[in-house]
């Protein structure tokens, strides 16, 4: 008698088998997983209707109620995860990351930690690791942290210098604004930002310091368009080479890639007729 083959390991924990691997393949389930996402979105708006007083007063008890519901529902994924997946849970970032945000809501909020009730609303960033397109970008910034950090690096050492020298120029007619290193630096940070720079920050110290343009523009140019643009360089450069070194079949079909598998198809139809026709029972 042939005996039946065992079923092949499962991808996410080979080591998960019986009832692991029927929980974890029910809690995987693209099915449960899109019941998660409407979870997280309705948590998320019950959250931002916490902050109205009007809404709180007439439908106070009913949030709650779905928060608490959102908040057993997320616990039980988690612990359906861990149990199913064991180590490999903890192999991935973004477990970790969803374990932590969901962690943080079963701290008592209550006196000094009452701040943390705000963080609740962390779990909408849950849905970066359910949707294919924003966990792409996520992943693209958190690999181009390395370059950004460069760039941040050479931006602060050019805000320190611009902040000494605003400080010595400009501190004793405009303490205000640039009266010690700090406040120069906020005030240099406001000028990349070209919020009412010209109004709020050039005009004034020019009319105490006509020359000031001379220190202003300069350094309008390499920090309001010349960093920030390197910034969006590092970003866009990151995301390209994750497109190109990610899996075939993650990546979306283009229409020339559809185009050279057709023809290939009609080629190896045309090979298999030819084939045929030259065989000798033809």
């Amino acid at each position: 008698m042939r005996t039946a083959s065992p079923p092949e390991p499962w991808q996410p924990n080979p080591h998960a088998t019986g009832l692991r691997r029927r929980i974890g393949e029910f809690v995987l389930h693209p099915g449960v997983q899109n019941f998660i996402i409407v979870v997280i979105i309705v948590n998320a708006v019950t959250l931002g209707l916490e902050t109205s007083d009007a809404v709180m007063a007439r439908a106070g008890g009913l949030l709650h109620v779905l928060d608490i519901g959102a908040l057993v529902i997320f616990i039980i994924e988690l612990a359906a995860k861990m149990f199913s997946l064991g180590r490999a849970f903890w192999r991935d970032g973004w477990n970790v990351f969803d374990f932590l945000v969901v962690a943080i809501a079963l701290i008592p909020s209550s006196g000094p930690l009452a701040v943390l009730r705000a963080l609740r609303v962390l779990r909408v960033l849950r849905l970066v690791n359910r949707l294919p397109q924003l966990r792409r970008i996520a992943e693209a910034i958190i690999q181009a942290i390395p370059g950004i950090g460069a760039i941040a690096a050479l931006m602060a050492i050019i805000f320190y210098v611009g902040a000494v020298m605003a400080t010595v120029l400009f501190g004793d007619s405009h303490p205000e604004m640039f009266g010690s290193i700090p406040t120069s630096l906020l005030t240099l940070f406001q000028v990349m930002t070209l919020d009412s720079w010209a109004l709020g920050v050039v005009v004034p110290v020019m009319d105490a310091h006509p020359s000031a343009w001379l220190f202003f523009i300069p350094f309008i140019l390499v920090s309001a368009f010349v960093m920030l643009n390197l910034f969006i360089a590092v970003i866009v450069d990151t995301m390209s080479n994750l497109h190109e070194t990610a899996p075939r079949d993650e990546r979306q079909a283009l229409p020339h890639d559809r185009e050279l598998a057709a023809m290939r198809h009609e080629l190896a139809e045309i090979k298999a007729l030819l084939l045929k026709q030259q065989s000798p029972g033809s």
